[in-house]
């Protein structure tokens, strides 16, 4: 029985390919920086050459915090997948979800979804922390996704 729940939240429930960009990069975010400090480490580089060293600590700084909430007010452990995979466990999407509905500015359904996460008294919290989380995410991708146009549409040199 204890095996059963601790893989619930792990339920492949789809794939990163079909989900937003930024919705890809949230889940990645959140791999990464579960991963240790070398993902720590990728996400800041990520946030830093999108927004600048500044904005970009204040930015990462709300989406620590949101993690740091759920993980001290959660129901149970998140799971989620390894970095490298393509799938997206249950536990991911649900995070993700919460993110969209909350940067949409549906603040209401956000704190629902966020009690699956965590107790209903934090709920709200995590609700508008995710909504800033889900905003700064969405520019994080389209900073990615411009500067891949950029590479692709470049003159090739070799050394």
């Amino acid at each position: 029985m204890k095996m059963e729940r601790d893989i619930r939240g792990a339920a492949m429930v789809g794939q990163l390919t079909e989900v937003s960009p930024w919705e890809a990069e949230l889940i990645l975010n959140l791999r990464l920086w579960q991963d240790g400090v070398r993902g720590q480490d990728h996400v800041w580089n990520s946030y830093a050459r999108v927004f600048g060293p500044q904005e970009g600590r204040a930015q990462l700084d709300v989406f620590e915090q949101l993690l740091w909430v759920i993980e001290a007010n959660m129901i149970r452990p998140l799971v989620r997948h390894g970095v490298a995979c393509r799938c997206i466990g249950s536990d991911e999407a649900v995070f993700a979800n919460m993110v969209r509905f909350a940067s949409d500015g549906e603040l209401h359904e956000a704190s629902l979804i966020a009690t699956l996460m965590v107790r209903p008294a934090h709920a709200e919290h995590v609700a508008l922390l995710a909504g800033e989380v889900g905003t700064a995410t969405r520019e994080l991708a389209r900073g990615h996704n411009a500067a891949r146009d950029g590479l692709k549409n470049a003159p090739f040199t070799m050394h």
